[in-house]
């Protein structure tokens, strides 16, 4: 008598595959909805102000290239180091709280921007009055930012099943971008030959953006309602584990933290980053990482001098811009079809296809080398950027996901400060203002940023021994 064989699983259907975990995110609770829309209109306001913000310096405090570059880095590495200081806010006051106080210190901060120009103090530089408004504004986007980003990570974990976390992380980084996007449009409000706001006048726009969203968020996101979803994400996960005995930790998840008086040695060795691999593996990934700061620190100039004469150079917010759109279409799809892809190997394919064609604008500023570079880097960005946000949120012990996502951003803000030290030396000596197109040398500029970001693929590529092999976390 022949042994019973087993009766073979079915083939997973790829369409089902693709389509499943949107399905289970549209069933996902009010309260994620709550979190996604005010993502949605930070995406707008935060990177339609941040596009204008070396201009803004430039036009209304009156400051170089040089300088312009370090305050916009006062803010984007300032938000960074905010989430250290800022990041565990949601885990003791709870996401609504922390999100609530972010939205109101932020809506401040772009209302101080918005208002400095508008008091006629003429732009006089560094330390004049119009300057110290400006940056009194940014010191407050940056505290409210620093609260912003981690409680809505936390949130993100907080009311999702094991069915919708990952498609649930990946959305809230789509829409963020879908939002970023619409400052495509915002040349119909700066343009004189549109509503001609100036970029002053748009900044008062985004401060009554933020002021909705601010409201928006309270009315959805209640007491209420964020404690039943918290109470539904809890019985769906004791449902799908149910009690078993106690086992070692799961690879790769991070034990909880002892508690009792405060230690420095015992903080010292629970910090993510006393792991020498994750510490290589979040810092190697820096180089890459300053392709990301260009979008704002280099791109918007590039386009406006280097296209000069042109409708997009005139309009350079529609090439400036085009990357969250792409982010919003590319994301939700990569993470469908990425779902058993190891976290590690998607790093290296995607940091590779991000960094690679950073070497087409070295062939020249043309509208083909222009959309092949914006097009293939969105493609790799998509490919791992939202992996790695993911991979830092879960790995955080249980009530501590906040801080740990502010922890994981420390060489963002390394990759921030670098780069913002460079850029507008860049700026002055390969594409600098006011200077025929002929005259320009942007192909070297590219050149060598694209070496740069290069590297991390590189040392990925180098460390897979020994660091690969205990990725075994699917993406």
């Amino acid at each position: 008598m022949s042994e019973p064989t087993a009766t073979p699983e079915p083939t997973p259907s790829p369409l089902r595959e693709m389509t499943q975990p949107f399905i289970d995110l549209v069933h996902a609770p009010r309260a994620l909805w709550g979190i996604n829309v005010t993502y949605f209109l930070e995406g707008l306001v935060y990177f339609g102000m941040l596009g204008y913000l070396a201009m803004y310096f430039n036009e209304s405090v009156g400051l170089g290239d040089v300088e312009a570059g370090w305050m916009v880095g006062v803010l984007t590495y300032g938000i960074t180091f905010s989430m250290f200081l800022f990041g565990g806010v949601a885990d003791k006051h709870g996401v609504r709280v922390a999100l609530l106080g972010a939205l109101v210190l932020m809506l401040g901060g772009r209302a101080l921007m918005a208002l400095g120009p508008a008091l006629g103090l003429g732009a006089a530089g560094l330390g004049s009055p119009v300057h110290l408004i400006a940056m009194g504004g940014i010191l407050l986007i940056v505290i409210g930012y620093g609260m912003y980003q981690p409680a809505a990570y936390a949130a993100v974990r907080q009311f999702t099943t094991p069915k919708t976390a990952g498609m649930g992380y990946a959305m809230l980084y789509a829409l963020m971008n879908l939002g970023g996007w619409l400052p495509t449009f915002a040349f119909l409000l700066r343009d004189k030959e549109y509503a001609g706001l100036g970029i002053a006048g748009t900044y008062w726009v985004y401060t009554g953006i933020t002021l909705f969203g601010l409201i928006v968020t309270s009315i959805i996101l209640t007491r209420k309602v964020v404690a039943d979803a918290t109470a539904k994400a809890k019985a769906a996960l004791a449902a799908a584990e149910p009690a078993a005995p106690a086992a070692a930790p799961a690879a790769g998840l991070v034990e909880p933290v002892v508690t009792g008086p405060f230690s420095l040695w015992r903080w010292l060795k629970n910090h993510p980053l006393a792991d020498k691999k994750f510490a290589f593996f979040v810092f190697c990934l820096i180089p890459v990482q300053t392709l990301f700061a260009h979008n704002w620190l280099t791109l918007p100039m590039y386009v406006e001098r280097a296209y000069a004469g042109t409708w997009l150079g005139k309009n350079f917010e529609v090439a400036t811009n085009f990357n969250p759109i792409l982010i919003f279409i590319l994301v939700p799809i990569v993470a469908a079809l990425t779902q058993k892809r190891k976290v590690y190997s998607m790093m290296v394919a995607g940091t590779f296809v991000m960094a690679v064609p950073t070497f087409l604008l070295a062939l020249g500023a043309s509208f083909w080398t222009l959309l092949g570079y914006l097009v293939l880097m969105t493609v790799g960005e998509a490919m791992w950027q939202p992996r790695f946000l993911q991979y830092a949120a879960e790995i955080a012990p249980e009530g501590r996901t906040g801080a740990y996502m502010g922890v994981a951003q420390f060489p963002w803000f390394l990759t921030k400060v670098i780069t913002s030290l460079y850029s507008g030396w860049f700026l002055v000596n390969f594409c600098p203002k006011d200077v025929p197109v002929e005259s320009l040398h942007t192909e070297k500029m590219w050149f060598i940023y694209g070496l740069i970001a290069m590297s991390s693929t590189v040392m990925l590529v180098l460390a897979r021994n020994w660091l690969g092999k205990d990725f075994k976390t699917k993406a």
